[in-house]
């Protein structure tokens, strides 16, 4: 397999984090979570991180020009060398456009993984959702909760509910997903990217994920783009 870059597109919460670390094995790659970055950069407690704050409490999307500057930064190091997920980016067209110069910049092979779940699921799914603070695992309280309440399994931190998952801020997401992501996805096909569909709902995480696999795999074997 060529390297390649795979770019999980979906609503919030329809399980791109999830994916993405279950993927990265396959394609022997790194993952790259914008929120991840960005959470981290909120708690180095910095005007940058101040702003990003108020803006993730509130659901709103952070500018393209930050994320664009972290994601360029953050491809270029070693762990990427054989192919990478993005998970959460981009999300915006212009973002996309971004995307595209630095894939064709670095030679890379992009194929994109849509994520398909209802939004009364995604609603459910996030107000359940609990994390851990320290090692960053995600729980769900009805599906995948933790052996004891409120405490992780790995490493016995006090799970916490993220400020985005929220109801009031979740249902705001998903208008900024319709309003300001859905047309990526349009942009990806205009530009002749593969295009892969999955039901995001459909069964375990892991054999999703083995799907995706299977499917990136034969995708890749084809003609290029």
């Amino acid at each position: 397999m060529s390297r390649l870059c795979v770019i999980l597109f979906g609503p919030p919460g329809s399980g791109k984090g999830t994916q993405a670390k279950l993927i990265r094995q396959c394609i022997h790659g790194a993952h790259i979570s914008t929120g991840d970055m960005l959470r981290e950069k909120v708690q180095s407690g910095d005007e940058l991180g101040r702003q990003l704050d108020a803006l993730l409490k509130s659901g709103q999307l952070v500018p393209d020009e930050v994320v664009d500057r972290l994601v360029a930064e953050r491809i270029l190091r070693e762990d990427c060398a054989e192919g990478f997920v993005l998970d959460g980016y981009p999300r915006t067209v212009p973002q996309a456009e971004v995307v595209d110069n630095l894939l064709i910049r670095h030679k890379v092979e992009p194929v994109v993984v849509f994520l398909k779940v209802d939004y009364n699921i995604i609603v459910d799914r996030l107000t359940q959702r609990r994390q851990c603070p320290n090692c960053k695992t995600i729980y769900n309280l009805s599906q995948n909760p933790p052996h004891a309440e409120g405490v992780c399994d790995n490493c016995g931190a006090e799970l916490v509910v993220r400020e985005d998952d929220r109801e009031d801020v979740v249902r705001g997401r998903l208008l900024a997903y319709e309003r300001q992501t859905s047309p990526v996805l349009e942009f990806f096909r205009s530009g002749g990217y593969r295009v892969l569909e999955v039901d995001g709902s459909a069964g375990a995480p892991q054999r999703i994920a083995e799907q995706i696999c299977q499917r990136l795999a034969e995708r890749v074997s084809g003609a290029g783009r």
